[in-house]
């Protein structure tokens, strides 16, 4: 039996990517054998707790696009349409926070699911309020909390959609992490021309972020690799180290939760 993880231990914050455990371009595709072995690493690391969250990736996209849940309603819909878009939205999302809770229990962790749907709300799109109190009660219980990028209640547009990305940052004033890692199907920011050799940003600055686009040919209502990038920043700026990191390197997770940051590309904290 695994020994137990240290309840006094450094939080860190993980955001497992829609891209790296879902098939972005095929709909609601599992990456199974990627997905079981995050879990394991996850669960491996006894030292801190981790508080992890994942995105919808081919859950979830498609038909927030569809319903154009990341946008106002559009001329002449009506509420009952878009409820009914977010309801099928909301449920398909679920599906695979099942299956990220099941493979974390089968890798020997204690996830507690924590969906926001009734712990958040946006207006016209934008987080006006997210209570961070059932992460802190989980892990004083001993629990490894589990959120998801989600729909929610907007006071505007009556459901939106809260990203995983925005929920890793609403989280860090409460939380205080030692560090936020991103984890993604690429081995960081990119530079470089889009059909030639790229190299890996190392270190993440707004300079780097005016100059990026977003990935073309994905459904992602979130925002892509800069909205990303954006939020790293924001992280920062509040005091913590985020990086971006591939989570298609057999151990590269555990490592970076632990405080390896000699690969990625990471926004340096910067004091308060």
């Amino acid at each position: 039996m695994a020994p137990p993880t240290d309840r006094s231990g450094p939080v860190v914050l993980v955001k497992l990517g829609g891209s790296i455990i879902t098939r972005k371009n095929e709909v609601e595709k599992v990456r199974p054998k990627v997905l079981s072995r995050l879990a394991k690493e996850v669960a491996e690391v006894r030292d801190r707790r981790v508080v992890l969250v994942h995105g919808a990736g081919s859950f979830g996209h498609p038909g927030a696009k569809r319903f154009g849940l990341a946008e106002a309603p559009r001329p002449g819909s009506s509420p009952v349409e878009r409820a009914r878009g977010a309801a099928i939205v909301a449920a398909e999302v679920r599906r695979l926070h099942l299956m990220v809770l099941r493979e974390l229990v089968r890798a020997g962790a204690s996830p507690a699911s924590v969906p926001f749907a009734t712990h958040a709300r946006n207006r016209a799109g934008e987080l006006v309020h997210l209570d961070p109190a059932p992460i802190d009660a989980s892990l004083d219980a001993g629990f490894l909390p589990v959120s998801f990028g989600d729909v929610v209640p907007d006071e505007a547009w009556g459901s939106s959609i809260l990203s995983a990305d925005t929920i890793a940052l609403a989280l860090v004033p409460a939380l205080e992490p030692e560090r936020v890692v991103f984890v993604s199907d690429v081995e960081g920011i990119l530079e470089g021309p889009p059909t030639g050799r790229r190299t890996v940003v190392r270190e993440v600055t707004p300079e780097v972020v005016a100059a990026l686009r977003s990935s073309p040919g994905r459904a992602d209502v979130t925002g892509g690799i800069r909205g990303k990038a954006t939020v790293m920043l924001a992280i920062a700026a509040a005091g913590v180290d985020a990086g971006l990191i591939s989570g298609l390197s057999d151990g590269a997770v555990s490592r970076a939760i632990r405080g390896a940051t000699e690969y990625g590309s990471w926004a340096r904290a910067r004091s308060t």
